[in-house]
């Protein structure tokens, strides 16, 4: 049994690995930003903390005793919300204070979730910057996300951490199967980008459980 520590549980993804902890007997520290806000994630072995990734001793005061940490924070619930306050530095802040808080912590391991937008494509081009693959007006995000993800890479930091990209169509109501595929940076072949929530968080806790990569992004679909 270990202790994790989850950014952004109140999200789909934060809540799907909540769920998959708990079904592995780990206990979940939830980290949201308003806890009022968020109902049904308190339950046995989850306790609910308020925090802000961007802060470092923040990060650090609701992760000591972790033995792992999950980054599945968005500044946004939605597309729909538009892009107008959008802090173009928010995920490099989140990197920031991530590898900061969690080493002054001393917890070793940080698996963030990925954006599609982010991998490349066959021609060694990004997702992003493909009209045909990703709408131009949700860019501004994309960025935003690639920007911590170079953070994170070019950090010289003690926490072992690895961005866990899912496919576009990540389906909230598809069933656990336990089953998924790794991939590199590229997108997957056509029909098989694909992933339920729950399958992503399964990928998630192997990746702490059983650590299998190492400072670098891959993608994970079915």
């Amino acid at each position: 049994m270990s202790e994790i520590v989850v950014f952004g549980a109140g999200g789909r993804a934060g809540r799907a690995v909540t769920a998959e902890s708990r079904a592995r007997g780990h206990r979940v520290t939830a980290v949201v930003r308003a806890p009022e806000r968020h109902t049904g994630i308190e339950a046995e072995g989850v306790r609910v903390l308020r925090g802000d990734i961007r802060d470092p001793q923040s990060v650090a005061a609701v992760s000591r005793g972790q033995a792992a940490a999950v980054h599945a924070v968005s500044p946004f619930t939605g597309p729909e919300q538009g892009f107008a306050g959008l802090d173009p530095e928010f995920y490099v802040k989140a990197a920031d204070a991530l590898l900061q808080g969690l080493a002054d912590a001393q917890v070793p391991r940080l698996v963030v979730v990925g954006l599609f937008a982010n991998l490349r494509t066959g021609d060694g081009g990004s997702v992003m910057d493909d009209p045909a693959l990703f709408p131009p007006e949700i860019r501004p995000f994309a960025r935003a996300h690639e920007a911590g993800l170079r953070r994170l890479g070019a950090a010289e930091t003690a926490v072992d951490w690895l961005v866990l990209t899912p496919p576009a169509l990540l389906e909230a109501d598809a069933p656990r199967t336990g089953r998924y595929r790794i991939g590199g940076e590229t997108v997957p072949e056509a029909g098989a980008a694909h992933l339920s929530y729950a399958d992503l968080a399964v990928a998630l806790l192997d990746e702490i459980d059983t650590p299998q990569h190492h400072r670098t992004r891959v993608s994970v679909f079915d």
